[in-house]
């Protein structure tokens, strides 16, 4: 039973979501604290990824972050190796699916906390970003967390992108969805049952943790 897959896709799932609620965090603070021109269009942005196909996803991000680009070029020049076709384009992908779910998420929960207490803070000295830190994050943690979890959950089965940029490359960019798809179409349908299995069981305990999390934040 190869269990390579399956590591590979927890480590890629760690590290995007990492990326995903330090990128997906401030977004959320921004869209939902402030106001100014653009700010819907920012929105649109990050939550594109959720309905867009994932072939024209790949492809904006080849054509961004490929080795012919600025910013590919950039990476290779500096790391010695380029995004695309390796672990880094992995973890890419998936933070592009999991982005939008950190954003939607955070930005709601940020939404409903109580404005008077930002407010009071504000009045007795609080800056607008120690308002945040010291009420509005803490108020909304469990939304963010919640959100975090349905990121790495996400970042988990991410197929479509991490295809299309880091490929399906056994031992360094092959994830347990990629694994999946081949070992059913090489009929080694034992192999693919059990890391279907695995995937099957964390999603839906995470889901399960999520819906907890976010019915305690509805409950009065």
């Amino acid at each position: 039973m190869e269990l390579g897959p399956l590591f590979l896709s927890f480590e890629i799932a760690a590290v995007a979501t990492v990326f995903a609620a330090l990128i997906g965090v401030a977004v959320a603070a921004i869209l939902a604290n402030l106001r100014f021109p653009g700010r819907d269009l920012i929105d649109v942005v990050f939550t594109a990824p959720i309905v867009m196909p994932p072939t024209v996803l790949g492809y904006y991000v080849l054509v961004l972050l490929g080795r012919r680009s600025l910013l590919g070029h950039a990476f290779e020049s500096l790391t010695g190796t380029s995004i695309v076709f390796t672990k880094v384009g992995a973890v890419v992908a998936a933070v592009i699916g999991a982005m939008p779910l950190v954003v939607k998420s955070v930005r709601t929960a940020l939404e409903e906390t109580d404005p008077t207490l930002i407010l009071a803070a504000r009045t007795l000295g609080a800056t607008p970003l120690r308002a945040f830190v010291t009420i509005q994050l803490p108020l909304a943690y469990r939304g963010i967390v919640a959100s975090l979890m349905l990121a790495f959950a996400r970042s988990l089965g991410d197929f479509g992108v991490t295809l299309m940029v880091a490929g399906d490359i056994p031992g360094e960019t092959q994830t347990a969805a990629l694994a999946i798809y081949d070992a059913i179409q090489a009929h080694r349908e034992r192999d693919a049952a059990f890391m279907i299995a695995v995937l099957t069981g964390i999603v839906v305990v995470l889901l399960y943790i999520v819906g907890k999390l976010t019915a305690r934040e509805r409950s009065p």
